[in-house]
């Protein structure tokens, strides 16, 4: 039984509130960068769209996680990386494909 002299609701809940802030952040992270990657390869690869066409989504998707979720810099930052890596993937391996066949 709790003691008379306990208050309700006096518990300090700022470690709860960090933990499920990072794990909400890092769930919205993880899942958008699967979204992103479903596009692309859908369009790309099953669909046959054709890489840009996939990238364009990745990108459009990417855009709009950051602007409706409001991320940091840091989700901007990997998304431009990303989008660089993998435009010079779409340049750099139909180069060398056509080269081996």
């Amino acid at each position: 039984m709790a003691q008379p002299s306990a208050q309700h609701g006096g518990m300090d809940i700022q470690d709860q509130k960090e933990t499920f802030h990072g794990f909400l952040t890092a769930s919205l992270w993880m899942g958008g960068q699967i979204v992103m990657g479903l596009a692309l390869a859908t369009l790309a690869f099953a669909i046959g769209a054709g890489w840009w066409a996939g990238l364009f989504a990745f990108v459009a998707i990417g855009v709009a996680i950051g602007l409706l979720f409001k991320m940091s810099s840091v989700w901007w930052a990997t998304l431009v990386v990303e989008v660089v890596l993998l435009g010079l993937g779409g340049i750099i391996v139909p180069a060398i494909s056509g080269m081996m066949g």
